[in-house]
């Protein structure tokens, strides 16, 4: 669908840029040109997808720089960093994100605040380092924040990241007014169900669960990762140059059904709690494999 040359020499910071969604992207950024910056609070999922990268594409740059985005100092320090060895960033991808499923009556403070510190937080420390740099610098920019449908719908379970993600979007539109008079665009994506080997087995630990949330989306699949990474990579290029301050959904027609979680409220409430029960289970069993193999390598 696009150039190979399509993002040829454009520096992208990519937070959580080792993982998932941002891995994907990452790698598509490269096949497409791009000099990168991977983002993440571990460094061996960032040099392990920066071999990746450079593998599938030779010649690539990619600089891996671990950083917690919820203290703001390091990410100025990683910012400064890019620039040093790269020269300027011209892209920000903000993916980092937390999130996990409970119901309001039983979120702690420390729950609550643990997510939209990494999400709201976190994405503002980044926008605001990589903004300052694009304004002194000049030559214009983009920002582009990976959000979520129901930061606009709202949906049960999923309260701290509801409202950090509606800030996100606020701060998206905010900037893209305030901005766009130093050619910065800011814009985002809000996904719908895409499978990922960490996020997707916690959320979705049996398989008749995928069957289930099939069903509530009318397109009746989940998306591939190429779908979403081809849409970031638009946004991205100087081909989209008009367009600035917007939300493009990609999630064959979910959010039109209802929040993304709302049909879980048919349940009883001891049921539910057996269900998060099992998917938290589910993503300690995965941490722990993580930091396991990581001990061992």
């Amino acid at each position: 669908m696009f150039r190979d040359d399509l993002l040829k020499d454009k520096v992208i910071l990519v937070t959580g840029g080792g993982s998932g969604l941002g891995q994907s992207m990452a790698k598509r950024f490269g096949e497409l040109g791009a000099k990168l910056v991977l983002a993440g609070r571990r460094p061996d999922p960032l040099e392990e997808t920066a071999t990746a990268i450079r593998e599938a594409s030779p010649g690539a740059e990619v600089l891996t720089h671990p950083c917690d985005i919820r203290n703001p100092d390091q990410v100025d320090a990683m910012v400064a960093t890019a620039v040093e060895k790269l020269g300027r960033v011209d892209h920000l991808v903000n993916n980092a994100a937390g999130n996990f499923l409970a119901q309001a009556e039983g979120l702690s403070a420390k729950g609550f605040d643990a997510v939209v510190r990494i999400v709201l937080h976190g994405t503002f420390h980044c926008t605001n380092a990589v903004g300052k740099h694009m304004i002194e610098r000049g030559g214009g920019g983009s920002i582009l924040s990976i959000v979520t449908t129901y930061a606009w719908t709202g949906s049960a379970f999923v309260l701290p990241s509801a409202c950090a993600k509606a800030g996100v979007l606020a701060m998206t539109r905010s900037l893209a007014v305030e901005w766009g008079r130093y050619d910065i665009r800011c814009n985002a994506i809000a996904p719908g169900p895409f499978p990922t080997e960490g996020a997707w087995s916690a959320l979705m630990p049996d398989p008749s669960m995928e069957e289930q949330h099939k069903k509530r989306i009318p397109s009746r699949r989940f998306g591939e990762h190429i779908e979403l990474t081809n849409l970031a990579s638009y946004l991205l290029a100087e081909e989209s140059g008009y367009v600035n301050g917007e939300c493009v959904t990609i999630d064959g027609g979910e959010w039109l059904m209802g929040g993304e979680f709302n049909h879980l409220t048919a349940m009883p409430s001891n049921v539910i709690d057996g269900v998060f029960g099992m998917m938290k289970a589910r993503r300690d069993a995965s941490r722990a494999k993580r930091r396991g193999e990581g001990e061992s390598g």
